[in-house]
Formats: C-alpha cells, sequence, structure tokens
C-alpha cells in the first residue's frame, strides 16, 4: 500500500521524502500511517521498478526528489480503477485521489460499493432482530451488554457510511 500512497502523493508533482510523509500525515493521516522505515524502502522500490526516479540535489542537505514516471502513473491508475474494497478502510485512499480518475468508473465503483453497504445495513438489521428476541428470553441482558453494544456500533457505522457514499456520488457539499 505503501507505494500506491506514494505514487498517488507524486502525482500532485515532485516530493522529497520528508513531504511526502507530511503531505500524507495532513491528508490522509487519520486512516492512514506512513513510516520513514516504511516510505524510503518504498521508494527504493518504485525507483528499481521504474515507476518512480530519484534526483539528488546538490543542497546542504543532500536531499532526493522524486518524481512518478508515466509506468508509474500507468500503474497508480490501474489500481485506482479496481472496485473498492472494505478491507482496513483502503477505500478511503482510493477515494481521496479519485480526483485522478474519470467520472464513469469513480460513479461505478462508488455505487458498487454503496450496493455492498445496503446489503451490510440489511444484514445487520436481520441480526439485530434475532438478537432482540433473544435477548428478551435472558434472565441478565447485561451479560451481553458489550457484544450487542458492538453489533449497534456496525450498525451505525454502515448506515454513517452509506450516506457518506450518497453524499460523494451526487457530489453533494460536506
Amino acid at each position: 500500500m505503501i507505494e500506491l500512497v506514494t505514487l498517488g502523493m507524486l502525482m500532485q508533482g515532485k516530493m522529497s521524502g520528508y513531504d511526502i510523509k507530511k503531505i500524507t500525515e495532513q491528508s490522509i493521516g487519520i486512516f492512514y500511517k506512513m513510516s520513514y522505515g516504511s516510505l524510503y524502502p518504498g521508494l527504493k522500490r518504485l525507483v528499481e521498478s521504474a515507476y518512480v526516479t530519484e534526483e539528488e540535489t546538490n543542497d546542504s542537505k543532500n536531499k532526493k526528489i522524486y518524481s512518478i514516471t508515466s509506468e508509474g502513473q500507468k500503474h497508480f491508475m490501474q489500481w485506482l480503477r479496481e472496485p473498492l474494497q472494505s478491507n482496513k478502510r483502503e477505500y478511503l485512499i482510493k477515494i481521496f485521489f479519485y480526483d485522478y480518475l474519470d467520472e464513469p468508473t469513480k460513479k461505478q465503483n462508488l455505487m458498487a460499493y454503496q450496493q455492498n453497504i445496503a446489503r451490510n445495513i440489511a444484514q445487520m438489521e436481520a441480526v439485530q432482530s434475532i438478537v432482540s428476541k433473544e435477548l428478551e428470553q435472558l434472565e441478565d441482558k447485561n451479560a451481553y451488554y458489550y457484544r450487542v453494544s458492538v453489533m449497534h456500533y456496525g450498525s451505525h457505522f454502515f448506515k454513517m457510511e452509506n450516506e457518506f457514499f450518497k453524499k460523494i456520488i451526487e457530489k453533494e457539499e460536506f
């Protein structure tokens, strides 16, 4: 994932490793963490795969400036076009970079993901209905308090995600 995030940041233009990390922290840092210990090996792999070029500067800091190549852009855009997946909130990282993607692909991916959310909501509501009936028959409902509260969190979370996707599909203001 670090390579893809790095390529996405470099779509904005040339940057040092420090700049890449700083912009990542300021933009998607709430749901994606990047350390220098993972960034620089990732940059090395990107240079070796010819997705990124490295330029030495002759300033007092001897820093390196990185640029995305056309092959790197193709690789990044190929990943960006893939359907959204819910694993580790990768979809939020992809959506962050959706300004680079064509409208039909954006809309198709967003709507498909929203349909998955709708299925999750329906599933959570079915489970909640069953659990509520079972809880009515128990003497000590509090023995299941935390399990039930996590289930309610899941339901609220999917409903919040569904609202978020409705807004971005329709490009509503936040």
